[in-house]
């Protein structure tokens, strides 16, 4: 089930009643039955079913295209059995929804779907998803710390939940939030500088971003600052939105480490992940929203790995930006600078970036789409002239060769490998000489394609000079 607060302000009230109004009159002087005839090129002369109810005739037939299917089956009796008994309203009744035979029974996929209207009328607002356990105490040191800073927005410590036995495991201490420049959610260890600052471990410390779907904040704040992108479907994007948002609109979103709450990690999305507005991709559309109002001049590195989304409708965002305007609020720059100091941006200050291609051979270095929150092998493939973000590598300016999270290290002395820099051998450099060579350190050997094709892992051997294989050119030499 889908939860949503409902609140109306007076001045909304006002707009529904007016509306209400202008509706009412449009209805009683608007068209009639056979304008609706003539909209779809027929005449009432031309239908050949019945407008009224003819002698003799028991019953007045109605047309196929205004009969509806009546809503049926197992699990639609089960969950309208349930909702009653629980006595909950919702979205789908009040608005006498066409669809609800098909969301009520699950449709192809069984899942049963109900949206839920709920009053809130608390000080506080708390969302959980619904695959949560909230443990013992959990409440009360969130409702503590805002009550010590209303702008602050919480999110509990998250424990882990399997999804095969439901076994309840606490790990959710030690990290903070970050995000992918693909403006997907991940983890990050707690960075010095925060715990240097926590007075005790269980402190509350600041987090760039939330995982979303579970957190508390005060009522007129959480509104204040702009609630939800209602204009977001089904999931994905709204975490960053609403983070990167309250961090530069001048609150702050913090985890808690003394409220725990449990939650079910699994493997993939039990719902439809298309969306009526989406067209397929509505992790990208939402994302294209945040990216547009929050991230200035950055959505670039978004759009780097989102390149065919460039130029596609993400809707109208002129009353979210209007948010910035309202609150004052900072820019992105001011936010990675003072909010996330550790994100590495992959094209300020740093030596080369880009795609990088040895010429001779047209193969370029690359990831060959495999997921990074682990180690990968640094491959080649056919260059894509910039068109794809997994062959973008940085050459920093402390002789790191890396992509967003990963430094490339050698383990076995010849292959290359990605890990993660946080946790990498800083000690193992690379320089990048006037001839074009990559050279490690400290094995002075140089990075060579010889005899490699695609999907090839990339292989360190003894330089040579001018050796056609062991020449390498960034996209970009910034000056």
């Amino acid at each position: 089930m889908t939860m949503r607060n409902c609140i109306l302000q007076r001045s909304q009230i006002n707009f529904y009643f007016k509306r209400y109004l202008h509706e009412k009159s449009r209805l009683e002087n608007g068209p009639n039955f056979e304008h609706f005839l003539k909209q779809n090129n027929t005449t009432s002369d031309d239908y050949q079913g019945n407008l009224v109810l003819r002698k003799g005739e028991q019953r007045l037939r109605i047309p196929p295209w205004l009969k509806t299917e009546i809503p049926m089956g197992e699990n639609y009796a089960k969950l309208k059995k349930t909702l009653s008994k629980l006595n909950l309203n919702t979205v789908c009744v009040e608005a006498k929804c066409p669809n609800i035979g098909e969301c009520w029974n699950g449709g192809e996929d069984r899942i049963s779907t109900a949206t839920i209207m709920l009053l809130a009328t608390g000080d506080i607002v708390v969302f959980l998803d619904a695959h949560c356990e909230a443990n013992t105490g959990w409440l009360e040191p969130l409702l503590a710390r805002i009550k010590e800073k209303r702008s602050a927005v919480l999110c509990p410590s998250i424990d882990m939940i399997s999804d095969h036995n439901m076994a309840y495991g606490g790990t959710g201490f030690g990290s903070v939030g970050g995000f992918w420049w693909s403006l997907h959610f991940n983890w990050a260890p707690i960075p010095k500088r925060i715990r240097d600052a926590q007075k005790s471990r269980i402190d509350p410390y600041p987090s760039p971003t939330m995982a979303g779907g579970l957190l508390a904040a005060n009522r007129e704040y959480f509104f204040e600052i702009g609630g939800y992108d209602e204009d977001m479907e089904v999931w994905g994007g709204e975490n960053l939105e609403l983070s990167f948002r309250t961090w530069m609109c001048h609150g702050s979103l913090e985890f808690v480490p003394c409220s725990r709450v449990g939650h079910i990690f699994r493997p993939g999305h039990p719902y439809n992940m298309t969306g009526a507005k989406g067209k397929g991709d509505v992790h990208g559309r939402n994302s294209m929203r945040l990216a547009e109002v929050w991230m200035d001049d950055y959505k670039r590195l978004y759009y780097m790995h989102r390149r065919e989304l460039i130029g596609k409708d993400y809707g109208d965002v002129e009353e979210r930006r209007a948010i910035r305007t309202r609150l004052n609020c900072h820019s992105f720059k001011w936010y990675l600078e003072n909010v996330f100091p550790e994100k590495f941006i992959l094209d300020e200050n740093v030596l080369a970036y880009g795609e990088t291609r040895n010429p001779n051979s047209q193969l370029c270095l690359d990831t060959i789409g495999k997921d990074e929150k682990g180690t990968i092998p640094l491959a080649v493939y056919s260059c894509q002239s910039g068109a794809s973000a997994n062959q973008y590598l940085t050459l920093t300016k402390d002789n790191q060769l890396r992509r967003e999270d990963g430094c490339s290290i050698t383990s076995d002395s010849t292959s290359i490998v990605l890990t993660n820099c946080d946790y990498s051998d800083h000690k193992q450099t690379w320089t990048h000489t006037n001839n074009g060579t990559l050279v490690h350190h400290p094995s002075n050997l140089c990075l060579d394609v010889e005899g490699l094709a695609n999907n090839d892992q990339v292989k360190l051997k003894k330089c040579e000079p001018n050796k056609l294989s062991q020449q390498w050119l960034f996209r970009h030499y910034p000056k």
